[in-house]
């Protein structure tokens, strides 16, 4: 796909299998946005994303992709969903118990560029529709949960935390930097800290993500 500056919508998905994935559901028609990688983990997502903001210069992006659900009973496999907030678990000081956040340390990690605007550990997002609930909250992580315990932690640092994934807020970092929207949404593929892949719902949680953003922006255009 060609490069074209001034696109109303940047959609940008983490992985080549996620791209496919999506592709066997009939991906996303022309018209609707240009496509893009991101990569995988946070430190590949912001560094892409910010090349692709100078390059493009999009007036929205939508993060497309898989994440692990916390409460399966809450957030099914093979369901989407639209995340109103971005949270990032692991940076500052220690690690599990011990970990010291950057709002307990003192200093965020961006200053941000008006007073207030400070970023610290989790950011506001855009969503494509206003939700009629309270939406949750996508915890990125550098390392995915190996267990459930795993997981319990983490989520014990941020009981609002509804998923988990490992790209979200550094997409999201690197847009409020350069202060354009962001929505996130995410297929749940699996509970978090469930290492077994016969469990995953890969192809089904990308459909349902897909659908979901196709109808967001539908309704958003309409």
């Amino acid at each position: 796909m060609p490069a074209t500056t001034g696109a109303p919508t940047l959609l940008l998905v983490p992985t080549e299998l996620e791209l496919a994935r999506l592709a066997d559901h009939g991906g996303f028609p022309e018209g609707v946005g240009l496509v893009r990688t991101c990569g995988f983990g946070p430190v590949a997502a912001a560094a892409r994303t910010s090349a692709l903001l100078a390059r493009l210069s999009p007036a929205r992006v939508v993060l497309v992709g898989i994440a692990g659900s916390y409460d399966a009973q809450a957030l099914p496999v093979g369901t989407a969903v639209q995340f109103q907030a971005a949270a990032i678990e692991g940076i500052g000081v220690g690690e599990g118990e011990r970990l010291l956040a950057p709002p307990a340390l003192g200093f965020p990690q961006w200053p941000g560029r008006a007073p207030g605007a400070a970023i610290h550990d989790r950011i506001e997002l855009a969503p494509l529709m206003a939700p009629r609930a309270p939406a949750p909250l996508l915890l990125t992580t550098c390392s995915a949960s190996d267990s459930p315990a795993h997981a319990a932690q983490r989520r014990a640092r941020f009981p609002e935390a509804a998923a988990e994934d490992m790209e979200g807020f550094g997409v999201a970092l690197a847009c409020a930097m350069e202060g354009v929207p962001l929505a996130i949404v995410r297929g749940i593929s699996n509970e978090v800290g469930d290492r077994d892949p016969a469990r995953w719902r890969i192809p089904s949680a990308l459909c349902a993500a897909r659908e979901l953003v196709l109808a967001l922006l539908a309704r958003g255009s309409g």
